[in-house]
């Protein structure tokens, strides 16, 4: 009976610090103008320099700024010189990784990932998910998942996109939602739901508004949907972000999407 009590208490622990809602996003803060940083991937760059993440607001400020005093292109968090090929990104990559930086193992990975070297890509995830990276957690989810590097492992799997998720990655929250639904849980699935629409994931917030329409989400659990998706949204928002968006639309420049999720 102890064992069994202890097992539960242990369960209802994981649950209430599953059920947080995360105060930001996973992605955090730009490192320069200390706004969130947006969920669209095609918001912020990865410098290859330091492996920060720079919303776009801040990078073509300083691209402009360069452009008018005819200074040479350096990254606006370093103010390194960006590498010039592969081979020099790569290195300063694993300049990083030597550095215990989760952020450029959890690149590392992405990298390996792409290139199929499935057993590289799980190290470097997994070294980066015990130093906290949330999106070496969501990785690693997807590799248990799909059995790549590793043996199909569902359980694995789940705990990784936990992790993810408590960390504030909100397709982490996603695919929990998913699973819960298949298990025919759909009172946790629209929780996961509701956490990451109020992340401002837009998707998602199509998921509780038919919850809602279904009589499976409450009015009042809709409507704090509603306003923490605005909240988040507008939190990342800024005229310098604004102008950038602008530019890149007027010169119909698409920035390179940062990684797969």
């Amino acid at each position: 009976l102890h064992k069994k009590a202890c097992k539960k208490r242990l369960a209802e622990f994981r649950d209430e610090k599953l059920f947080i809602q995360p105060e930001i996003s996973c992605y955090g803060e730009c490192p320069i103008c200390c706004l969130p940083l947006s969920l669209d991937f095609n918001k912020w760059r990865i410098k290859p320099c330091c492996c920060k993440l720079i919303c776009l607001g801040c990078d073509h400020a300083n691209q402009t700024r360069e452009r008018e005093q005819g200074l040479e292109h350096k990254c606006p968090f370093c103010r390194e010189i960006p590498p010039k090929s592969w081979e020099e990104a790569e290195k300063n990559a694993m300049k990083r990784v030597k550095a215990n930086d989760p952020d450029a193992m959890t690149q590392m990975g992405k990298r390996r990932r792409d290139e199929g070297d499935y057993e590289g890509a799980v190290e470097y995830f997994t070294k980066a998910a015990e130093l906290g990276a949330a999106e070496a957690h969501f990785n690693l989810s997807c590799l248990y998942h799909q059995g790549e590097g590793v043996e199909i492992d569902m359980k694995k799997s789940v705990y990784h996109l936990e992790e993810a998720a408590i960390a504030g990655h909100p397709s982490a929250r996603y695919n929990l939602g998913c699973y819960e639904e298949d298990d025919g849980r759909v009172d946790r699935a629209f929780k996961h739901w509701i956490i990451a629409a109020k992340q401002g994931y837009d998707d998602v917030l199509d998921l509780v508004k038919g919850g809602f329409i279904d009589g499976i989400v409450k009015k009042e659990d809709y409507a704090a949907a509603l306003r923490g998706h605005q909240a988040a949204v507008d939190a990342t928002k800024s005229k310098q972000r604004e102008e950038a968006n602008a530019f890149l639309d007027r010169y119909r420049i698409t920035p390179p999407k940062s990684h797969r999720n």
